[in-house]
């Protein structure tokens, strides 16, 4: 199985003074995520929790909702022409009687925030795709010096980013400022399908009362990550996109953004942030 970190030669200037050293990486690669034997999708990931990064893909998919929803997650043998494994294809084999969605271009509606169909084409896609409409009705509450405080938890945790400096992170929060999970990965979609991924694996379907925490900004996806994972609160070190405000505004879920120690800008769902 692929590696978190690689190592490569790298010629390092440090004040003036050159000199040649080995650099540790994190890695890349591809994954292809299979639906019932079917290609579905390709993403660029980090590897290590593959079965949970596919799970959760699948959840902001809409297609599954439920551990119970699956039959098994296996990888892929004979993925390359000498039948070796290369452990980047996942098949998720849905369990019977568990819908099995149409696989076109239709659905990049709601999956990729640079689509380039309107917003509310893809605002009506998540509304009625999720399964977990009940965000805009959670009573969670959360106060701002404890929302201050998870930034530099989230950071405190990040092992591999400590060698390599080149992951993003997103880690699930109580409103009490418990961190319950926290995943890395090149690529910040990936981190949180993780998580939703794990949540579903253990039965926790909606993460209601969950607080979801990202390294970067909060995109389109992001926000509709966590509304089908039913989370009602969700935070960025970074600025938000337009639409991603807009999701917020429309599924009732609060979104922060330019969090950083007690400084943050909330977009919506202010009520949930006590001050």
């Amino acid at each position: 199985m692929g590696r978190v970190t690689e190592r490569r030669r790298v010629v390092r200037i440090r004040s003036g003074v050159e000199g040649v050293r080995p650099d540790t990486l994190v890695a890349e690669e591809p994954l292809e995520i299979r639906l019932n034997g079917k290609p579905l999708a390709i993403t660029m990931r980090t590897p290590g929790d593959d079965f949970a990064l596919a799970a959760g893909f699948l959840v902001s998919e809409g297609v599954l909702g439920a551990a119970s929803d699956v039959q098994a997650v296996t990888y892929c043998e004979g993925a390359t022409e000498d039948g070796s494994n290369t452990y980047n294809v996942v098949n998720v084999q849905l369990a019977a009687g568990v819908p099995v969605p149409d696989i076109t271009l239709e659905r990049n509606v709601y999956t990729t925030s640079s689509c380039g169909l309107c917003g509310k084409a893809s605002l009506d896609a998540v509304r009625t795709a999720t399964r977990f409409p009940g965000v805009a009705e959670d009573p969670v509450r959360i106060s701002a010096d404890v929302l201050g405080g998870l930034p530099d938890r989230l950071r405190a945790s990040q092992k591999v980013f400590d060698r390599t400096g080149g992951l993003h992170a997103a880690g699930l929060f109580t409103a009490q400022g418990e961190l319950l999970d926290l995943r890395e990965d090149v690529g910040r979609h990936n981190a949180v399908d993780k998580i939703v991924g794990r949540a579903l694996q253990s039965g926790l379907l909606p993460l209601a009362g969950a607080v979801l925490l990202v390294s970067g900004r909060a995109s389109f996806e992001l926000a509709q990550k966590a509304v089908m994972a039913g989370i009602p609160v969700l935070a960025a070190v970074s600025a938000p996109s337009s639409l991603a405000v807009d999701l917020a505004l429309e599924s009732g879920m609060t979104l922060v953004g330019f969090l950083r120690g007690p400084d943050m800008n909330i977009y919506a769902g202010e009520e949930r942030i006590t001050r």
